[in-house]
């Protein structure tokens, strides 16, 4: 096995160091991980919601707000659309409740039984019916041109919050979707909830007097002789112009001042100090009549760590300056600005992180990169449930044993998402959106348990279909000569497919799709890969033959006549022989940081802490050590063959002896290291939980000797 470290610029490791004071190991880590610059380091340091983006970056974001305010207005009767796995119950759950707290008649909708995905005809006419007049999706609706265009007739307005891929969009009021082209958004991979956690940031916003108003920020200092004045136009929260002019006193006549130009727009000028900015504005400018606003007495009302501070002061310890490649004193007025703005809205900040927990189940299930701000958003939420604020989730998670723990990402993809998946998967989405929905604590507790028992009978379904479809999947492995597995069973409950082409793809290492029949004349398909074989890629070879289709690199879904089943499984085992799947290449372990003696005490435990969440697109951090001595080799096996045994042992290294595990190699015990040996090693740290005990886990990933 071959053992690499990731590759890191060192340019990058030196800025991280010399500008935000992190140690060398994170600086490595990050810088391995891609980090290059100032502001992508902030998601790996901060936790506050503050750090996240802006919403009022997508281009319909005010058309959204303005639609949903005119409902409020005119009392009308609103219906979300969702979807059936988690992150479109946990949308549909957010939508819902937002709707709600703002006084709107809302009703919602999630496919049922073998319902198909999004939206329909037949939904929109029982819409209608029920004097419905705005549509708002989550997590579907990218793809329903004709559906929107069928609601357009019918005097049905519709708002789309999606995050698929949408090429041609449907004719709708607004569409919010960070994957649309030209959305204007900076981060494309959210889930689902995600984005409807933006539109309800959004709507809150618009109920403000700051939504809509541009505000002008200015902030003057001396220069070597000259004056140096800053200004810059904020439009709900969102820089949109800025100019900044150094000035000789005396010598620039006012009429040549571009300055003076950008103040003369009509908006009042805000600053800091007004006595002091106008010290500096007169030196600059003694013939102009200038009004200036000041802003410290609403600052330290909100903000107590203003009190006393000059910009400069505050510059130096701001967050929002921190990660600001130019240093500027105006960006740190504008951080407090939209610092104060958040302050004094509790629905902005404190009362909105509250909305994190739902969120942060959304995207670890959706398996959304644990990147840029998902990680904000995950560690938020994750707080937020340890913290039992929802109390319609404490009954699931008591029965899940959840509650009173330090709680991960993998707790929630290991105990969370699979039964509130199953609800979707059994054809009840409903049941666990109801949960979220619930008001009352009995309730909740009954709903958890109907959860928990569609997760088992889901199990027990699994193993059926497993059993029934393996000899067919083993067939159909040679045929494609071990390059592909395609099952076409229509007793597969439509639920479980993607199971099961999971489980093929695990099984016999090569993309795996599973079609069903969930009604009659119209099929369905699951897909799924590994290896870099990309599935939405693949499917939209075949898209001719598809009703619909879409997915992620390693996920896929398509939905088609049945009467092209088998046309598609032609085409499919015609190009077999083609089909680009990457050769099975030597394994590699890829490390963050070899760790010297210094660097691996207890201590790391913080750096392991701040890279967390680990998920997608940021896998646990992985060390290496040189040098170290093996004590107290230990098989851990009830059995007489070791090759099926696992290795319990100490690693002494430095001043610190580490307890450590190394799973299935007894085998290599005796053979590749022994008791007593020096080793290089590569491994995992984590926190092991027994008997509400907490302790550091050394996981070793590969073992050689020194």
């Amino acid at each position: 096995m071959k053992w690499i470290a990731r590759q890191s610029s060192q340019n990058a490791i030196g800025l991280l160091q010399d500008r935000l004071k992190t140690d060398l190991v994170s600086a490595k880590i990050m810088a391995g991980r891609g980090v290059e610059n100032l502001p992508q380091a902030r998601f790996y340091l901060e936790n506050d919601i503050s750090f996240l983006h802006n919403p009022f970056y997508f281009e319909d974001m005010e058309i959204f707000c303005d639609r949903v305010l005119q409902a409020i207005e005119s009392g009308e009767k609103v219906r979300v659309f969702g979807d059936r796995d988690v992150d479109g119950i946990t949308s549909t759950a957010l939508i819902v409740l937002e709707l709600r707290r703002l006084g709107l008649d809302v009703s919602y909708t999630v496919p049922l039984g073998d319902e198909p995905y999004g939206v329909t005809k037949e939904k929109i006419d029982a819409a209608v019916s029920d004097g419905v007049t705005l549509a708002i999706t989550v997590d579907c609706g990218i793809s329903c041109f004709d559906e929107v265009d069928y609601a357009n007739t019918k005097g049905l307005d519709f708002l789309i919050t999606d995050h698929h891929i949408g090429k041609t969009l449907p004719p709708a009021v607004a569409v919010i979707d960070p994957k649309v082209e030209g959305s204007g958004y900076p981060f494309e991979h959210l889930a689902g909830c995600g984005v409807a956690a933006k539109c309800i940031w959004a709507l809150r916003f618009a109920m403000t007097p700051f939504y809509r108003e541009r505000v002008m920020l200015l902030h003057a200092y001396p220069g070597n002789g000259t004056v140096i004045i800053e200004a810059c136009i904020l439009e709900n929260m969102i820089e949109t112009d800025r100019v900044c002019e150094e000035v000789v006193p005396g010598v620039l006549p006012a009429e040549n001042s571009r300055l003076l130009r950008f103040l003369s727009c009509g908006l009042p000028v805000m600053v800091l100090d007004a006595e002091t900015e106008l010290i500096q504005m007169k030196k600059a400018f003694p013939k102009a009549d200038i009004s200036l606003t000041d802003l410290r007495s609403q600052f330290e009302k909100f903000m107590p760590a203003v009190r006393g501070r000059s910009l400069f002061e505050l510059s130096s310890i701001s967050r929002f300056a921190l990660y600001n490649n130019s240093r500027s004193e105006l960006d740190t007025l504008s951080g407090l600005f939209c610092a104060y703005i958040r302050a004094s809205n509790p629905l902005l900040y404190g009362e909105y992180r509250k909305l994190m927990d739902i969120v942060a189940i959304g995207t670890v299930s959706d398996l959304m990169p644990m990147i840029d701000e998902n990680r904000i958003i995950v560690k938020n939420g994750l707080k937020v449930l340890e913290e039992g604020t929802r109390e319609n989730l404490i009954p699931f998670m008591t029965l899940q044993n959840l509650s009173g723990r330090t709680l991960s990402a993998i707790d929630i993809g290991w105990n969370v998402s699979p039964v509130l998946n199953a609800s979707g998967r059994m054809g009840q989405p409903d049941v666990a959106v109801q949960m979220l929905l619930s008001e009352s604590h009995e309730e909740a507790f009954k709903l958890a348990g109907r959860l928990r028992e569609m997760n088992e009978e889901r199990k027990k379904q699994g193993e059926k279909a497993w059993d029934r479809i393996l000899p067919d999947a083993r067939t159909s492995y040679e045929q494609f000569g071990t390059k592909f597995v395609i099952v076409h069973d229509n007793s597969i409950p439509r639920g479980i497919a993607g199971i099961m082409a999971t489980r093929l793809n695990k099984t016999f290492g090569a993309p795996s799709i599973v079609i069903t029949e969930p009604e009659k004349g119209r099929s369905v398909g699951s897909m799924r890969s590994s290896n870099g074989f990309n599935c939405h890629d693949f499917l939209s070879g075949y898209s001719e033959l598809f009703e619909d289709y879409g997915g992620h690199a390693y996920a896929g879904g398509f939905t088609l006549k049945s009467e092209n089943v088998d046309e598609l499984l032609l085409r499919i085992s015609e190009t077999a022989d083609y089909l680009d799947c990457p050769e099975e290449e030597e394994s590699v372990i890829e490390y963050d940081a070899a760790l010297s003696e210094i660097q691996f005490t207890p201590s790391i435990m913080k750096i392991i802490s701040r890279f967390e969440p680990y998920g997608e697109n940021n896998p646990p951090l992985q060390f290496m050590i040189s040098g170290a001595r093996l004590t107290g080799m230990t098989i851990m096996s009830n059995q007489k063959n070791a090759a099926a045994a696992h290795l319990k042992f100490n690693l002494d290294y430095g001043t610190f002896v580490w307890p450590a595990v190394f799973w299935s190699a007894g085998q290599r015990l005796g053979q590749d290291f022994d008791d007593g040996d020096i080793v290089d090693v590569v491994f995992r740290l984590g926190r092991n939980y027994y008997r509400n005990q907490e302790t550091i886990q050394l996981t070793v990933l590969d073992m050689r000797r020194h």
